[in-house]
């Protein structure tokens, strides 16, 4: 993502949430000054009400009098707040898992195929996605839903099959470039699921299958080449001894291994009968 692009839009929030900051008026200043007297009136009671415990998953948006207290958000941990003027808004910063149901989507190669998916994104900034946008997880639900047929349609079926982790990280950056200045961070986007309809798996099937059985007759030929070659190198050894007497010694010269030498018996006998004859 382009850090020169992000920026206008980063100044563009902050500028809309200080023109939302600013001053309540001299009647706001009045209702605050008569709520913080109220509270110091009922004292002890009161600090019920104005204490807040925010839980370490969690953060809070305060409005005081309608504008946006502060452009952070506060906790976790314990804050106060003046019950007559403040209001706050709970945000959950936790990884929010988003399924997607199954899409109608139409291929670049016009097949008709049914897709489900999932993304996985977290709120980052609490005042962005309160004050910029109304409902900011139903706004990724129907983004991400969006996103996913727009991307699918541009690829074939067979590039949708062989690339799925290659288009769900395209579906992510999407995502996340969008949602980026509404608070959002897209962590993550997963294709669960794709259905081919029966009528494609057919031709499908028998076009892997002779995919298959042309492989297995390459495979078959070489190893018919390689036989012919290992017996023409047999026949060139029996023709030639020394040759093969040669070969015996590099073998054992490089691989430093017994060699078997088989030797022809009615010489065995012979050698013997010369041995009781001397």
């Amino acid at each position: 993502m382009d850090p020169k692009r992000e920026m206008p839009k980063k100044n563009n929030m902050e500028h809309l949430i200080a023109d939302r900051q600013e001053g309540i008026g001299v009647c706001g200043w009045i209702l605050v000054s008569l709520s913080f007297l109220l509270v110091l009136i009922t004292f002890p009671i009161s600090i019920w009400a104005c204490i807040k415990v925010i839980r370490e998953y969690e953060c809070v948006v305060v409005f005081r009098l309608g504008h946006i207290l502060s452009k952070k958000a506060k906790g976790p941990g314990m804050i106060l707040i003046l019950p007559c003027t403040d209001t706050l808004i709970k945000v959950d910063l936790r990884t929010v898992t988003c399924n997607i149901p199954p899409q109608e989507i139409l291929t670049k190669d016009a097949i008709t195929t049914q897709v489900d998916g999932a993304v996985y994104y977290r709120i980052h900034s609490a005042v962005s996605a309160i004050a910029s946008i109304t409902e900011v997880h139903s706004a990724t639900f129907l983004l991400a839903q969006t996103t996913l047929r727009n991307v699918l349609g541009t690829q074939s079926l067979a590039q949708l099959l062989a690339s799925q982790e290659e288009i769900a990280h395209s579906i992510q950056a999407i995502l996340d470039s969008t949602m980026e200045q509404r608070g959002v961070k897209v962590a993550q986007a997963e294709i669960k699921d794709v259905r081919i309809p029966v009528a494609v798996q057919t031709p499908m099937a028998a076009e892997a299958e002779a995919a298959r059985e042309a492989r297995a007759k390459v495979v078959a030929a070489e190893e018919m080449n390689a036989s012919k070659a290992l017996k023409q190198a047999s026949m060139v050894l029996a023709e030639s001894p020394l040759h093969y007497l040669q070969t015996l010694t590099t073998l054992a010269a490089e691989n430093n291994s017994t060699i078997v030498f088989p030797f022809p018996k009615n010489v065995l006998e012979s050698l013997g009968q010369k041995n009781r004859e001397g």
